[in-house]
């Protein structure tokens, strides 16, 4: 059975209340240069992104690369220290209320290179029980070779094995099993399937939504495949330059894209029909500079809807009339932006 196929049955199943609350996260990375290697510019990777996650929820996080979806997971475990922003889980703010060190317990990272992520020097049981073993947990061996065995790799075979003696499927579920002894509650999957073969990635899509039944876990899964993203995903946010253009549950915004930028990107994917063939790219030409983003909405210079307000003033994020569960930053769908199509969407 194909993983692309079925999606699974989780309505209803998660309890209310945002578990992890994003507020204008911001995040430039500073361009040096000159002999005293001043600062020259920045780049704006993530530039006011807000965004909620409740208890139990997979949020699919899409677009372009270079569009801050990275960065934005790195800033939300920590690896990367934000310039502004707040960032809020399960009710308490990172910095006055929550430390960083108490924030990892219960938000793990899953990254895509299955390899660089896991010390070669270590062997598979090690690796799992490491983390563990740094917070003091009892019986770090036993809980690692629980959770091998629940990923699917036998101990008595995997145990002692080391990172270059395995596939790179098997080394994704060693990194899996790695978050897992950690008891989080919240695992952000960057790009976690994208370097595996297609037979591999319907069995750990499969197996990570049996994880999240089990274990009442809630996702955050970075990629650039919006097929698996609909597998997996309860709602889809779409990024573009640093910025949130649309929020949607997936059924929504797979019926129907509000932003002109989200849908170019369902025109792109490929069609299994050989008699829809795409003939017309659905997007032309490369993001622009982040380090100098156009004024007003940043997609604009690509949009063939574009009027004079969109270059002026940047849309606000907000939900459409006939469904204020779905938002989106686009003056088409705000009556009072002045755009000469506003107030009736997106046209077909």
């Amino acid at each position: 059975m194909s993983a692309i196929d079925h999606a699974p049955d989780t309505a209803g199943t998660a309890p209310e209340g945002p578990l992890l609350v994003v507020q204008d996260l911001q995040k430039h990375f500073p361009v040096r240069g000159g002999l005293l290697g001043r600062t020259q510019a920045k780049v704006q990777a993530v530039d006011g992104v807000s965004f909620e996650v409740s208890k139990g929820e997979t949020l699919g996080i899409v677009g372009e690369s270079g569009c801050g979806k990275s960065t934005t997971a790195k800033l939300l475990i920590g690896l990367t220290e934000k310039d502004k922003g707040d960032i809020v889980f399960d009710g308490q703010s990172l910095g006055p209320d929550l430390s960083l060190k108490d924030l990892r317990k219960s938000v793990q990272m899953v990254f895509q290179d299955s390899y660089a992520t896991l010390n070669p020097r270590l062997t598979i049981l090690d690796s799992v029980a490491f983390g563990a073993k740094v917070l003091g947990l009892e019986d770090p061996a036993g809980l690692a070779s629980k959770m091998m065995d629940r990923v699917g790799l036998d101990p008595d075979r995997f145990a002692h094995r080391y990172p270059h003696e395995l596939s790179g499927g098997q080394r994704q579920r060693v990194n899996i099993a790695r978050a897992l002894a950690m008891s989080p509650r919240l695992v952000v999957l960057d790009e976690a399937v994208s370097a595996l073969d297609k037979s591999v990635e319907a069995q750990v899509l499969n197996l990570l939504n049996d994880l999240r039944a089990e274990f009442g876990l809630t996702y955050i899964f970075i990629s650039h495949d919006l097929n698996v993203v609909r597998y997996i995903s309860d709602r889809i946010l779409v990024m573009y330059l640093g910025e949130v253009v649309e929020v949607a549950p997936v059924d929504s915004i797979w019926a129907a894209q509000a932003h002109p930028y989200t849908r170019s990107l369902f025109s792109a994917m490929p069609s299994m029909d050989p008699d829809n063939r795409t003939k017309v790219p659905p997007l032309t030409g490369d993001p622009p500079n982040p380090i100098n983003p156009p004024s007003g909405c940043r997609f604009h210079t690509r949009c063939r809807f574009a009027s004079e307000v969109c270059k002026a003033r940047a849309p606000k994020l907000a939900g459409l009339s006939e469904n204020a569960a779905h938002l989106v930053a686009c003056h088409l769908h705000d009556p009072a932006s002045g755009h000469p199509d506003a107030g009736q969407g997106l046209p077909s």
